[in-house]
């Protein structure tokens, strides 16, 4: 007995096959793309790196598992609000650690219950610890580099701008150690805390962001004072010609953090000689889709500056 497969029209079986490989096809795009975010790796997560008011500040140890030696720190921030130990986005991460490159997630008391400096404290004091224990990490310590988005990546511009060595004297040996990363790759920072310009953040009168006033301190409602704090807090304001190599992605239609705030930190640093390199998403908003494949160019970016 023929099957129904015989009596069935060409046009239908030609359909039917095409569709058969279709589905095959995309089972095994699928297949693929959760095996490529989820590459090998152990991990020890919740480590202390310090303490903030009685409370520890930890950080990951994510190894790949073929480590090339070199270190990225992932500031784990979003409207300067962190995360627990364990919990950074991994999978975003997978182009950095197919390449070889150990993660350091980085963790901080969210605002309010900390100020934005604070938070930039804690986080020069997350790339000391990973500096002071780096061989033990399997990494090496003069060639860290830092990503982030958002408030990750005003916070890795913080790093870049101000990061140095701590002081000789300073009792505990980690605090002397150097907080200078030689690598940045990040998403749409806000780099100019006085000149909002057009976010809609912007409270009009030259003050703090609308919806973090709190992240400030009680003082950041003082117009005086805030020009104190927000031009200590803006990494525009801090740049020097051994501003490590920097990329930027911005989407250009991003309000909260607009494009602006990347350009005017472009053209700043061009003035000094600084290597920043923009790249403007088309119709990115505060985040789009595809940025993991971004971060396949990120990982170029470290490739280039910091293992040579």
């Amino acid at each position: 007995m023929r099957s129904i497969w015989f009596w069935l029209p060409p046009w239908l079986r030609i359909l039917l096959l095409a569709m058969a490989s279709v589905a095959g096809a995309l089972a095994v795009l699928a297949a693929f793309a959760w095996w490529y975010v989820h590459p090998a790796v152990t991990r020890t997560d919740g480590i202390v790196y310090g303490q903030r008011d009685g409370r520890p500040l930890t950080l990951d140890v994510v190894r790949p598992a073929r480590p090339n030696g070199y270190g990225v720190v992932l500031v784990v921030s979003g409207g300067w609000k962190s995360a627990p130990s364990g919990s950074a986005p991994l999978w975003l991460m997978a182009p950095v650690l197919r390449r070889g490159y150990t993660v350091f997630p980085v963790y901080h008391i969210s605002q309010p219950e900390a100020t934005v400096m604070e938070i930039i404290a804690d986080m020069h004091r997350g790339v000391r610890f990973i500096r002071h224990h780096a061989r033990e990490y399997g990494v090496d310590p003069d060639h860290l580099g830092v990503t982030g988005g958002s408030a990750g990546g005003h916070l890795s511009l913080m790093l870049a701008t101000r990061g140095g060595p701590g002081p000789a004297e300073a009792p505990d040996p980690v605090d002397r150690e150097s907080s200078a990363v030689q690598a940045v790759a990040i998403f749409y920072p806000v780099t100019d805390l006085l000149n909002l310009g057009s976010s809609t953040e912007n409270p009009g009168d030259g003050g703090p962001p609308k919806s973090f006033v709190k992240a400030f301190g009680p003082d950041a409602k003082n117009l005086s004072v805030w020009k104190e704090i927000g031009r200590e807090c803006s990494p525009i304001y801090h740049l020097h010609r051994d501003l490590p190599p920097t990329l930027i992605y911005h989407g250009d239609a991003d309000t909260l953090v607009p494009l602006e705030q990347s350009e005017w930190f472009c053209a700043r640093a061009a003035e000094q000689g600084c290597e920043v390199k923009l790249v403007v998403h088309r119709a990115g908003k505060h985040g789009w889709p595809t940025m993991i494949w971004d971060l396949l160019a990120f990982a170029d970016w470290f490739d280039r500056h910091l293992t040579r």
